[in-house]
């Protein structure tokens, strides 16, 4: 088909192409709803444990163990940080101060990572205020509870904060950005498709290439009739 053609299609079936787009539109505008802001915090923290050496005898191998050691606990933390049972500490740390989340919730806002002996935990939550409180938790149950979740430590891991909690509004997501749009091209491809279905499965005769393509001689072309013009009002 050559695009003039499926241009005709187009514009003979258009009803087919915007019914779809509106009814998407329709929806889509009533049933809105503004993404709620979310926020995240995240904070660094150095982790380790006192060298148990003699810092005259073995001052090298001392320092060596007591870095490879900091980075062990730092790999151990960050995987705490993502389970459920750290979950449910800062949940109690939290209920201590009077806020209930459950820990369920808080699970899912939290995220962590290490480099090197270099902790990071980060939260991510729609109240910027418990927000802050729940990363304060979070930093308190990892300085005084490590001994629960590592009870193979010869005494509690020193964990220092690196930096202080700063509460940052993240920006809405590409997909909350697009989803109108992207629902919209799909409802406008489906109605195109659609007028392209039934332009193939009418069996009536629209144009004079319909009939060249069935074979039959075209004797005569009658134009379509156009609405004669109002008179222009003659002044006398």
């Amino acid at each position: 088909m050559e695009l003039r053609t499926l241009w005709q299609v187009l514009v003979r079936r258009w009803p087919l192409v915007v019914i779809p787009f509106l009814i998407v539109l329709v929806l889509g505008l009533a049933t809105y709803q503004r993404p709620m802001p979310l926020y995240n915090v995240g904070v660094h923290y150095s982790a380790g444990q006192p060298p148990i050496f003699d810092i005259q005898a073995d001052y090298e191998d001392g320092r060596y163990h007591t870095w490879l050691t900091s980075e062990y606990i730092a790999n151990g933390l960050a995987a705490w940080a993502r389970s459920g049972s750290f979950a449910v500490a800062v949940s109690e740390e939290l209920a201590a101060q009077g806020i209930h989340l459950p820990a369920d919730a808080i699970r899912g806002t939290i995220a962590s990572d290490n480099l090197r002996s270099v902790l990071l935990v980060s939260m991510t939550f729609g109240d910027p205020g418990k927000l802050a409180a729940m990363i304060d938790a979070a930093g308190r149950v990892l300085q005084t509870r490590n001994l629960e979740a590592f009870p193979y430590l010869v005494e509690p891991a020193l964990v220092v904060p690196l930096d202080e909690p700063i509460v940052n509004q993240v920006p809405a997501g590409l997909r909350a950005v697009l989803d109108l749009p992207l629902r919209l091209a799909l409802a406008a491809a489906a109605g195109i498709g659609l007028a392209f279905l039934v332009n193939y499965m009418d069996p009536t005769i629209q144009t004079r290439a319909d009939l060249e393509v069935a074979g039959l001689p075209v004797l005569a072309e009658i134009p379509r009739r156009k609405k004669p013009r109002a008179p222009r009002p003659t002044s006398e």
